[in-house]
C-alpha cells in the first residue's frame, strides 16, 4: 500500500508538471463552454435559430442556460468528446512512460510492476475526478453569468438530479480515461495510441452501430461497446432530445444495464493493463 501510495504521489506530481495536461485541460473545458453555453447563448441573444437550440424556443433555451439546468448541461458532451479526450489523456499518460523509459526504470529499479502500474492509473482516476468537479464548477458559474446577465432569478437543479447527472459524467469520464490507458499499454507508446482511441471513439463504434440497425448479430455487440454504454447512461439522465440528438447520446440500453455495462469496462481495462505489463518484458 506505501509503494502504491508513492507511485500515485509521483505520478500526480509528473502530471501536475506536464503542459500536455493542462492543455488537455483548456480543451476539454474550451469545448464544454463553447458546445454547453456559448453557441446556445448566442443563439438565444440573436434570436435566430441554429443548429444547436433543436427548434426550442428562446423561453426554453434561456431556461436550460440558467442555474436549474446545469444538471442537464453537465454531462452532454461527456460520452463523445469528452470521452475522446479523457481516452487521450489516459493514453498518452501510460504510452509516454514507455517512450520515455520511464516504465523501464520504474519496474526495474523501484516498487514491484503491480504498485507502479495502479498507483499510476489511480493518479489518472483523481485527475479525471478532479476535472469533472471543476467542470461542474465551471458551468455553475456561466449559468450564473447568464442568469445576472438575464436579469433572472437562480433556482438549483434537486440534489438527486444533480447527484445523478454528476455520477454518470464521473463513470463515463473515468472509464474512457482507462481505455486510452489500456490502449497505450497495449501499443507502449502515445502516437498509436491516441490514434486508435480516437478513431474508435469518434468513427468505428458510429459505424457499427449504423451497420446493427441491419444485421441483428452487430447490434448486439454494439450493446457491449464501451460508447453505446456511454452514450446509454448519459442518455438515461438527460434524454436523447428529438430527432437531432446531441452526438452520442443514445436510448440503445436501459439506464440499469448501461451502468452496469460502464462499471464492468472500469473493472475490466485497469486489469487488463495490469495483467499486460506483469506478462511482458519492460523493453
Amino acid at each position: 500500500m506505501n509503494a502504491l501510495t508513492r507511485s500515485a504521489r509521483a505520478d500526480l506530481f509528473r502530471l501536475r508538471r506536464w503542459p500536455a495536461f493542462w492543455v488537455i485541460v483548456a480543451a476539454w473545458l474550451l469545448l464544454n463552454a463553447m458546445f454547453g453555453y456559448v453557441f446556445d447563448f448566442v443563439t438565444y441573444t440573436s434570436g435566430n435559430s441554429s443548429f444547436s437550440n433543436q427548434g426550442e424556443t428562446r423561453a426554453e433555451l434561456l431556461a436550460s442556460l440558467l442555474p436549474s439546468g446545469v444538471a442537464h448541461i453537465l454531462p452532454q458532451g461527456m460520452p463523445l468528446f469528452g470521452g475522446a479526450i479523457m481516452m487521450v489523456l489516459g493514453a498518452i499518460v501510460a504510452g509516454n512512460g514507455y517512450g520515455w523509459g520511464t516504465w523501464k526504470t520504474a519496474f526495474t529499479q523501484g516498487p514491484s510492476r503491480t504498485a507502479t502500474m495502479l498507483g499510476s492509473m489511480w493518479a489518472v482516476v483523481l485527475l479525471v475526478a478532479g476535472l469533472v468537479v471543476v467542470t461542474l464548477l465551471t458551468d455553475v458559474g456561466m449559468s450564473l453569468g447568464i442568469a445576472g446577465l438575464e436579469s433572472q432569478a437562480v433556482s438549483w437543479p434537486g440534489a438527486v438530479d444533480l447527484l445523478k447527472s454528476f455520477g454518470a459524467a464521473l463513470l463515463v469520464m473515468e472509464m474512457w480515461a482507462l481505455a486510452g490507458y489500456f490502449l497505450g499499454t497495449v501499443a507502449r507508446g502515445p502516437a498509436l495510441s491516441v490514434g486508435l482511441g480516437l478513431v474508435w471513439a469518434l468513427v468505428i463504434e458510429g459505424l457499427l452501430r449504423g451497420v446493427g440497425a441491419s444485421l441483428r448479430a452487430v447490434a448486439v455487440f454494439t450493446h457491449f461497446l464501451p460508447g453505446t454504454a456511454a452514450g446509454s447512461l448519459i442518455g438515461s439522465i438527460v434524454g436523447v432530445g428529438g430527432p437531432d440528438p446531441t452526438p452520442g447520446i443514445l436510448d440503445t440500453l436501459s439506464a440499469t444495464r448501461a451502468l452496469a455495462t460502464v462499471a464492468v469496462w472500469i473493472v475490466v481495462l485497469p486489469l487488463a493493463s495490469l495483467w499486460l505489463v506483469r506478462r511482458r518484458d519492460v523493453a
